[in-house]
């Protein structure tokens, strides 16, 4: 039989939830795009790139405007989510080198073993779990998604990949023929459970047919599912199908274009894995979680309005990103919910979803956010979401960018200093209050520097050049960061 919940979380889901359906556990599924922008999505506000079935999902779920993730690129963002802690906490800011680089003391490395992972979590509480797409958290056996709590794998490994499969299998044939050791992660052949596959389809679009294959063999057991959708796009390499692109024949910027026709083939996947759903008589009791990594690299035509900055910023635009929670069996009505969440909240509210128990020694940043979607309340009122991004450079000029929102109160660190803004009637981040308001930005600085101080020494660095920066400067030197005196290096 589909188990149950305790008698006491069956009380508080009927208290919490309004449902026809027996209080079963919910299926879960994370979409999770690769550095998509604020506003690249209609439901965020997008004037030229068309997402209907996202923007369904969202206007029909609790749409949050201040969703937020852990960090402003890609791995660590990944790491914290799946960890329900900050990626600093256990030494994972920066991204796993691509193995092709030829670091071999890093590639050996990943999310440390003793970090129950969320996907673990739920496994150990009698989902059945499924990754499909963008994994980045470790590439040797030790580190595989089939050991690290998913029963099923189809994707890639590494940080990226190409989109064409006739292009990057010709690219992959090449380099084998020519004796290349080390080939490009991107053009690696896509592997299922461990074993190489060769994919036919556009990648967004095999993604997604594996999605559905995966919800279609779960709907067939008893016990409740747990997928990561993990899309590469609109990530770069800038490629989408002709007749994507022709859908937005009014962008005149290419890269643009391009981007919108990456986001439309990720909105078609999220309508086949809905009509999966319906017809497996899944969706009422199917959670939809959609986010995106990290803020839109604007370089490469993403679009943040109103928000400022990129991905890789502190500045909102760097990982203040699109989120919405869709589960029509679970929320009584429809609504945006403007306080802060955090992927780090998925662990702790979907331990109570799978009525299972987080590890005792599990130290989680999140919150539970179970009653407060339902109630609009702010989950965490007087409460912090931090983020933090080492720069290193190869003069005296390496530093911190800092950011940290606590209600209205936004603190952000770079070069220039401190500086305060109100980001909620202020999201663009244009109007410094710092002087204004002294003593609230005294406040936060403070309470990041005692966040800062629980930082662990980071396990890889992008190149062995920057670690030795690392040590060579001694970083983090936290004690001129968190100050508002001018003590930094200029």
């Amino acid at each position: 039989m589909r188990k149950l919940f305790s008698a006491l979380s069956l009380l508080a889901i009927g208290s919490l939830f309004a449902t026809n359906e027996e209080a079963t556990r919910p299926n879960i599924i994370i979409i999770m795009c690769d550095d998509l922008g604020y506003a690249d999505v209609g439901f965020n506000g997008s004037s030229d790139i068309r997402t209907p079935h996202l923007d369904k999902l969202a206007e029909e779920g609790i749409h949050c405007t201040s969703g937020y993730v852990p960090h402003p690129f890609c791995g660590p963002s990944r790491m914290g989510m799946m960890t329900g802690r900050y990626p600093h906490s256990f030494g994972t800011p920066f991204n796993l080198p691509a193995a092709s680089r030829g670091y071999k003391k890093y590639n050996k490395l990943g999310i440390p073993t003793n970090e129950v992972l969320l996907s673990k979590m739920l496994q150990n509480n009698g989902y059945y779990t499924g990754l499909v797409g963008k994994w980045h958290l470790g590439v040797t056996p030790d580190y595989h998604p089939n050991v690290r709590g998913f029963d099923d794998f189809y994707g890639f490994l590494g940080g990226g990949h190409s989109y064409f499969p006739k292009v990057y299998q010709a690219k992959y044939n090449a380099a084998k023929a020519r004796g290349t050791k080390k080939i490009f992660d991107y053009l690696l052949p896509l592997e299922h459970n461990g074993e190489q596959v060769q994919e036919t389809e556009y990648l967004t679009d095999g993604l997604s047919r594996e999605a559905c294959r995966f919800i279609k063999e779960a709907s067939q057991k008893e016990d409740p599912f747990f997928l990561f959708l993990a899309y590469n796009a609109p990530h770069s390499p800038l490629e989408a199908k002709e007749e994507d692109k022709a859908q937005f024949l009014n962008i005149t910027d290419e890269n643009r274009r391009t981007i919108a026709g990456m986001i439309f083939a990720v909105d078609r996947g999220v309508g086949r894995i809905v009509d999966t759903l319906e017809k497996t008589k899944k969706a009422d009791n199917t959670l939809i979680v959609f986010l995106s990594d990290n803020g839109g690299k604007v370089e490469y035509g993403s679009n943040n309005h109103p928000l400022r900055g990129s991905k890789g910023d502190t500045l909102e635009g760097g990982y203040r990103v699109p989120f919405f929670f869709h589960w029509p069996a679970g929320f009584s009505q429809a609504r945006k919910y403007p306080h802060p969440v955090s992927s780090l909240d998925f662990y702790p509210t979907f331990a109570a979803l799978a009525g299972g128990e987080i590890p005792a020694d599990k130290k989680l940043a999140g919150k539970n956010l179970l009653p407060f979607l339902e109630s609009g309340k702010n989950a965490r009122p007087g409460e912090m979401i931090y983020t933090l991004r080492h720069r290193m450079s190869k003069g005296d000029r390496s530093h911190h960018q800092v950011g940290g929102r606590r209600d209205q109160w936004k603190s952000y660190y770079d070069l220039d200093g401190w500086k305060l803004y109100n980001v909620q009637i202020d999201p663009g981040e244009k109007n410094n209050l710092a002087e204004k308001h002294p003593k609230i930005l005294q406040q936060l600085v403070t309470e990041m520097s005692e966040w800062a101080q629980t930082h662990s020494t980071p396990q890889w660095f992008d190149d062995p050049a920057q670690e030795k920066r690392w040590h060579d400067q001694e970083l983090p030197f936290y004690d001129k960061t968190f100050t508002l005196e001018p003590t930094h290096p200029q």
